[in-house]
């Protein structure tokens, strides 16, 4: 019965993974500033069917959640609703933005990309937080 109950509890674990989004820019910030970490805006549309495959596609990727959950903290806003900083203009959904805790932009992205290029933009975006 232990086993059993360590094994569902495993499961969850590994297939209940996802990315810990904070529910609105202001709390993310908040959260960056106090731990010193940068911020991921992603901003998407309702209509963006690239937006749709980034968030079913590489934003489902376990390394991409496990990074993102570890190294920023995260919010996503919707283009044309969200409350967020006008500066972060997205002609272009989707938009990454990476952010310090003071909310200057430290490195944006546009676009769709698969989950080991945007590990790569991961990589990107801390080494230019780190400056």
């Amino acid at each position: 019965m232990k086993k059993l109950i360590v094994l569902i509890l495993l499961s969850i674990g590994v297939f209940g993974a996802e990315i810990a989004w904070n529910d609105t820019f202001a709390e993310a910030q908040a959260k960056a500033k106090k731990e010193s970490k940068p911020m991921l805006v992603l901003i998407t549309s309702e209509q963006c069917r690239w937006c749709r495959k980034l968030e079913a596609t590489t934003l489902q990727d376990e390394a991409v959640i496990a990074r993102i959950n570890s190294q920023f903290k995260a919010v996503h806003v919707t283009r044309d609703k969200s409350v967020y900083p006008k500066n972060l203009s997205a002609k272009m959904v989707p938009m990454s933005y990476f952010l310090d805790g003071d909310g200057k932009v430290i490195y944006s992205i546009p676009g769709y990309w698969p989950s080991e290029d945007y590990q790569s933009i991961l990589d990107d975006a801390l080494r230019k937080a780190k400056k």
